[in-house]
């Protein structure tokens, strides 16, 4: 049965925004996600029950309880939302996942913003970052200041269904695709997509500089999850250029 669980009834959010972290190419949802959690110290607010989404139970080091493999984190205080993901979700799966997750977005009057790596290989320059929108959501990509796509693409995965859910819906929703080695987690993109994109569309301020001086050691612990993404492309959420006539 397909539910958001809330364990923490004493938080209150109004009209939140959702940063959404499902993993996808150079698991840049997922470190960035995952990094605001830990930097705003957000609370463990609900456990995710979609239908689609693996049947399988996570359990923390010196911590035997176990959870939901998808949750969302909550900061009462930024009226901010994460969700984490330690699994892939199936493609076949993800309009499933995607329609569950919008119900909550009604029920709670969530923005939500949605992240996507674009795989490019790794230079010396800085990672590019474009905003895309639905409904009224280029209102909030112009409060980052982010320049639009150079070329035609699409959103796959997850991120790809729930963009494809609110451009249905007519959903006031963005997404940001920032480039992204494609074959190894990078925190230097999920950086910028805090920096220059969900800081300034959430009103936040994320203080990133672990992103930077512990980039190895993220790079080792994401790695093992990087490597079920490429065994199974298909399942990653991702941006990527349309390689065909308009």
């Amino acid at each position: 049965m397909a539910r958001i669980s809330v364990l923490d009834g004493d938080v209150t959010l109004e009209e939140p925004t959702l940063v959404e972290g499902f993993p996808g190419v150079g698991l840049v949802g997922k470190i960035a996600t995952d990094h605001m959690i830990d930097a705003h110290e957000m609370t463990h607010y609900a456990n995710v029950h979609c239908d689609g989404l693996p049947p399988v139970a996570v359990y923390r080091e010196d911590d035997p309880a176990v959870t939901t493999p998808v949750r969302l984190y909550a900061d009462p205080d930024r009226d901010l939302v994460a969700l984490r993901s330690d699994v892939p979700v199936h493609p076949n799966a993800a309009a499933e996942v995607a329609g569950c997750l919008d119900s909550w977005f009604d029920d709670t009057g969530t923005f939500p913003v949605f992240l996507s790596g674009l795989g490019r290989e790794k230079d010396e320059e800085p990672p590019e970052l474009y905003g895309i929108a639905t409904g009224e959501g280029g209102e909030a990509l112009s409060r980052a200041e982010l320049s639009s796509p150079p070329e035609a693409g699409l959103v796959s995965g997850p991120t790809g269904a729930m963009l494809a859910e609110a451009l249905e819906r007519g959903r006031d929703a963005v997404g940001l695709v920032v480039e992204s080695d494609p074959q190894f987690p990078d925190p230097e993109a999920a950086r910028r997509l805090i920096l220059d994109g969900i800081d300034p569309i959430a009103g936040t301020e994320t203080p990133t500089d672990g992103l930077v001086d512990q980039a190895t050691e993220i790079r080792d612990a994401k790695q093992k999850l990087a490597e079920r993404m490429q065994q199974a492309t298909e399942e990653s959420s991702q941006a990527e250029p349309l390689k065909m006539f308009q």
